[in-house]
């Protein structure tokens, strides 16, 4: 099987994002999910992995 790259594109000129409390509440309590790792809750949300931990 090949693996598929996943590419972001931005084409707004606007680059910070706004995550509202319930978005922030989401990764959370994804992170205390045993079965999923921290690299996988920032693929699905399209951060880097480093920004959890802020």
């Amino acid at each position: 099987m090949t693996e598929v790259a996943r590419v972001e594109v931005i084409t707004s000129v606007e680059r910070r994002r706004r995550w509202s409390r319930l978005g922030k509440a989401r990764l959370v309590a994804a992170s205390f999910d045993q079965c999923v790792t921290a690299l996988n809750i920032a693929r699905d949300a399209g951060i880097h992995v480093s920004q959890l931990f802020r």
